[in-house]
This record gives C-alpha cells, sequence and structure tokens, in this order.
C-alpha cells in the first residue's frame, strides 16, 4: 500500500510575482531514503467552458510563452483573492478576456493541475447561454482574440491535436462528459 511521505522540513526556495516554490525535504516510508522535493504553490486556476445560445463555443487565441506557440484555447485565469469561488473567478475571466456573459455557471469538474510539482487545482466551469455585453478588460500582459466555433469544429480540432493546452483538453473533456450523460 502506498503510503504519504513525510516532510521532514521544508523551506521557500523562491518568491515569484505569481508562484513560489517550497524545497520539502521528505523521506521515503518504503525504504527511509532522503529526498528534497520542489513544490511550486500556485493559486487555483479556472477553465471556462463557455457557449452561446446558437451553441457556439467561446474560444481565444493567445501567445504562450513558455511553449513559445500562439494557442488556441478556452478562457480561464488564476484565481483572484477575492474570488469567492471558482464559479466567480470564471464569470470574471471570461467577462475580462472575452466581453461574454451568460446563465447557469457551475463547475463540472475539476484536476490537479500537474501534480507532481504543484499543489493548486484547476476547474472546470460551464457557463451557458452567453451573450456579448462588454468591452474586453486585457490585463498589460495579455492579448488575445475571441473566436466562436461549433461544439462539433472543436471535437474535430481537439482529435486533430490543434488544442496543446493539456488542462484545456482536460476541461474539453469535462464538458463531453456531461454532454454524454456519463456522470
Amino acid at each position: 500500500m502506498i503510503e504519504p511521505w513525510k516532510i521532514l522540513d521544508s523551506r521557500v526556495g523562491g518568491d515569484f510575482r505569481i508562484f513560489n516554490i517550497t524545497i520539502d525535504r521528505k523521506a521515503n516510508p518504503r525504504n527511509g531514503h532522503e529526498q528534497d522535493f520542489y513544490v511550486i504553490n500556485a493559486p487555483n486556476w479556472v477553465n471556462v467552458v463557455a457557449t452561446t445560445r446558437e451553441g457556439q463555443m467561446i474560444l481565444v487565441e493567445q501567445y504562450r510563452h513558455g511553449s513559445g506557440s500562439v494557442e488556441l484555447e478556452i478562457p480561464g485565469g488564476v484565481m483572484d483573492a477575492s474570488d469567492t469561488s471558482p464559479v466567480e473567478a470564471a464569470v470574471r475571466e471570461l467577462r475580462e478576456e472575452t466581453g461574454y456573459e451568460g446563465k447557469n455557471a457551475r463547475v463540472i469538474g475539476w484536476v490537479y493541475s500537474n501534480p507532481a510539482i504543484m499543489v493548486n487545482t484547476t476547474f472546470t466551469v460551464l457557463v451557458e447561454d452567453c451573450e456579448l455585453k462588454h468591452e474586453v478588460e486585457l490585463d498589460a500582459g495579455e492579448d488575445l482574440v475571441t473566436h466562436l466555433m461549433s461544439v462539433d469544429e472543436v471535437r474535430r480540432l481537439t482529435a486533430g491535436g490543434r488544442f496543446g493546452h493539456s488542462l484545456v483538453v482536460a476541461a474539453l473533456y469535462h464538458y463531453e462528459l456531461l454532454r454524454s450523460n456519463f456522470r
């Protein structure tokens, strides 16, 4: 049976604008071997599957610095300290990034962002019957273009590997599970 590893010591390894790193000294419960593990502490994130009354999905295209590529994604972002829930954060991110608002916003799934090295969770929030109601409110570090696509086109693009962001693919899978009543 796998047991949790005990933390023997923990210290700050670095504090950055959007995350910090903790260095945890742990002992392997199987053999007692001690080792340092670097853990990224980041706020929770939200991904927004947003659909219009006409059945279109709202997507954003943006440059991603980690991959050095322009990615097609769903709206999303960091939960701010002032956000009281993933739903509140998702509604805010959708409005800021695309100008859209909708109805019946609810969490339809979640995943650990990367449990090997990260502490945070990414929530998938569905927002339905969206309408364009606002101007976009991009942060200084954001440059996004909004696209509307049919759900079938998003499926084709997903199957074809167009979505490179693993957390976006996970969110789209949560949506597919909901649509297929496989819950």
